[in-house]
């Protein structure tokens, strides 16, 4: 054999390179400061092109070098798993089910940062100058399995895989069934520059108190409950998935976030641009979307027909099957389980949305809204089954939006009655309905609610407290109303109205956005705990108010022409952002909610309703017989007019009250971390606008608390 033979060409057409020994080849992991310490010790191993195999440690500074091998490429592989103590890298690698091959390799990689803010790869490194090889790698490059990984992310010094797949269709390198690994060529000095590992998750308060945070981070998530979950194939899947579409739950969770990108859109048709606070964490600690690896897991394998698992199957639940039309999405970290439901979305959820017969609550108190409750029920198996497989005690967060809103709040509440396990639950809900009666909402006190309602939005005054609809009576009787108006109209009233029983009644401590609008015509609102539900219902317009047994058409009218403020996009999330952008604002100049001119314009408004409600009190006196004229009505609506005053003096303690930090950020608070989150969300000129919003003072804890049954409405009165 020539003794120039190693200069051939490592791969000729048939034939691989002559097996000479005396080779050498060096390499060097690094951060993107070129500091190589952080990778120092770990364990590799290498693949010659006669098949030996040669295992060692890198040194202190990341660097190892390999003498003497056969001649040709090398294959590098860092696949030993990670062996230490910490959490939550070994619940992770031990938990019941999908545990992940976690190596030191990713361990390390999570433990260092990115040099730029955006995460983005950096054009040159220090160490690259004594390389004669430079490559930007991945962790998935040099293990593996890879499917537990964030997806790659283009650079421009990316090592290309052609060299791996030739050396293993010519039977060189490791003997396995996947191609992994990076080659290395010999007599040369290669430097690797291993991307962090790390990804973006929206922060959340684990707090029971309401924050603005929560209130603004949330209504951004249960937007999100409206899309997709945009995986490719969505069913049936052989040997990986993928999620392109943009925006939808799993591009969110799996893609973006996961390869350490700001997303900001959480609906298809948004323009604007609403970015959650992300904090900065170790991959391993994002909200998870599970890998989805046939080989790994046999629950994944195709050959499972209907019974197999993929992300889709386990993160997002569609019940179209079932007719009931629910969807919602549930993924989770260390710390929190976090569910998002739908709102109305289809012709399916319209009609549950109408039968709002009463039914009993199974496992807890009182009669809930059927169509409601038939959604509850269709999704509470799928929720509980994913408990079992990930439930480690963390805090549970649920969120929902109009019908998703009712359907979270009976399934907070049926999860918070599960004998088995005490879940500890926190409830957002935006825009939604009446769900059960006055029995429980009172036997449901103990949960913790904040329920956000925007001014003139329809949907909360629904269904009206003396509502037992029941569809399969009034749709027959609005369709035979416009033929045969008499026994039509029965039919329709029968099936809307409740002749027994306890009325529907809202659940929670409610925030509510009141309009007003500033001298210069600037439109504003104020954010306020009003303590009483005339505030919701003249917002609404109590449209749907008994007058001769009909519901009054013209107020009904009204009411749905203001629909738009229902709409999560274009009406809640603005003044959930606006919220807090006005909280943060009066949090760092140590200044009042309330400016004299707001408070004067916020006065004047509450003034007028209570006018309006001694006013109708004074109506309803006059109009029962003389012997009636006593008190059932009238002391209920004294005790509304007796509240109004109570929230006008909040208003005003407000001019003189500053701000606690745990009332804007929550948990979060004090946190070290949160500047680092919210210098990186200032960062973007959307969220460095001032904004004009004020507060009420929240209510004290003995008087009208986080899911405290609220005993009056006023539509049961008039």
């Amino acid at each position: 054999m020539k003794q120039n033979a190693w200069k051939q060409p490592f791969f000729s057409g048939k034939m691989p390179a002559c097996h000479l020994r005396g080779h050498w080849a060096s390499f060097c992991l690094v951060d993107e400061l070129g500091d190589g310490k952080a990778y120092g010790g770990l364990p590799y191993t290498l693949h010659d092109s006669a098949g030996h195999q040669y295992y060692g440690r890198l040194n202190g500074e990341g660097f190892a070098k390999l003498d003497d091998f056969y001649c040709g490429p090398l294959v590098l592989m860092l696949d030993e798993r990670y062996c230490g103590i910490e959490k939550p890298y070994t619940d992770l690698m031990t938990r019941m089910t999908y545990t992940l091959p976690i190596t030191e390799l990713q361990v390390r990689a999570e433990k260092t940062r990115f040099s730029r803010d955006d995460g983005r790869p950096v054009e040159r490194n220090p160490a690259q100058q004594q390389a004669d090889k430079f490559y930007q790698v991945e962790v998935r490059d040099l293990v593996r399995h890879v499917a537990h990984l964030p997806p790659e992310v283009p650079g421009a010094h990316r090592p290309k895989r052609h060299a791996l797949k030739m050396m293993a269709d010519l039977g060189f390198g490791p003997p396995q069934l996947t191609l992994a690994g990076l080659v290395l060529f010999p007599n040369q000095h290669t430097v690797l520059e291993v991307r962090p590992l790390r990804a973006l998750r929206p922060i959340l308060s684990t707090e029971d108190q309401f924050c603005a945070l929560n209130l603004y981070q949330l209504a951004l998530i249960a937007t999100l409950s409206y899309c997709k979950f945009g995986q490719e194939p969505p069913i049936k899947p052989v040997d990986k998935v993928s999620f392109p579409l943009d925006p939808s739950v799993g591009n969110l969770f799996a893609e973006k976030l996961s390869g350490y990108q700001e997303a900001w859109k959480v609906d298809p048709g948004q323009i604007e641009r609403f970015y959650p606070i992300y904090e900065d964490v170790p991959y391993s600690q994002r909200f998870e979307i599970l890998p989805f690896d046939p080989e790994l897991y046999q629950q994944n394998r195709p050959e499972l027909g209907p019974e197999q698992e993929h992300p889709a199957r386990l993160h997002f639940f569609d019940d179209k099957e079932r007719g009931t039309d629910t969807q919602a999405f549930i993924s989770h970290h260390d710390e929190v389980i976090l569910i998002a439901v739908r709102g109305t979305a289809s012709l399916c959820d319209g009609l549950r949305d109408a039968n709002a017969h009463q039914v009993a609550f199974v496992g807890g108190v009182g009669k809930v809204h059927e169509g409601f409750y038939q959604a509850y029920q269709a999704m509470r198996d799928f929720v509980l089954r994913y408990f079992d497989r990930f439930y480690t005690g963390q805090r549970i967060v649920i969120c929902g939006h109009s019908l998703g809103g009712a359907i979270a709040l009976l399934l907070a509440e049926g999860l918070r009655r599960t004998e088995e396990v005490r879940f500890n639950i926190l409830l957002y809900t935006y825009g939604a309905p009446r769900a059960a009666d006055s029995e429980f909402t009172e036997g449901a006190s103990a949960l913790v609610h904040h329920r956000i309602v925007n001014h003139n939005d329809p949907v909360p005054s629904l269904p009206a407290p003396w509502m037992n609809t029941t569809a399969k009576i009034w749709i027959p009787g609005a369709v035979v109303l416009f033929s045969n108006p008499a026994p039509g109209g029965l039919l329709f009233v029968l099936g809307l109205v409740r002749l027994s029983g306890n009325p529907y009644q809202h659940h929670g401590a409610q925030q509510h956005f009141m309009p007003i609008v500033l001298p210069d015509g600037t439109q504003s609102s104020v954010l306020w705990a009003p303590g009483c539900e005339s505030i919701e219902e003249v917002g609404g317009n109590r449209a749907l108010q008994i007058n001769g047994d009909m519901p009054e058409r013209a107020n009904l009218i009204k009411q749905l022409a203001q629909f738009k403020q229902h709409m999560m996009v274009v009406s809640y999330i603005p003044a959930a952002w606006a919220t807090l952008r006005r909280w943060q604002q009066t949090l760092d100049t140590n200044s009042t909610l309330v400016t004299a001119r707001e408070f004067e314009l916020i006065d004047h408004a509450l003034t007028t309703m209570q006018e309006q409600l001694r006013h109708k009190k004074c109506e309803l006196n006059c109009q029962r017989p003389a012997n009636q004229r006593g008190y059932e009505g009238n002391d209920g609506l004294s005790a509304e007019v007796d509240r109004l005053d109570t929230s006008r003096q909040r208003l005003a303690s407000l001019r003189w009250r500053r701000l606690q930090a745990w009332e804007v950020y929550g948990s979060h608070a004090q946190s070290p971390t949160l500047q680092p989150c919210l210098n990186r969300w200032f960062s973007h000129q959307e969220n460095r606008e001032l904004s004009q919003v004020a507060s009420i003072p929240p209510q004290r804890d003995d008087d009208w608390g986080a899911g405290r049954a609220q005993t009056l409405d006023i539509d049961s009165i008039v």
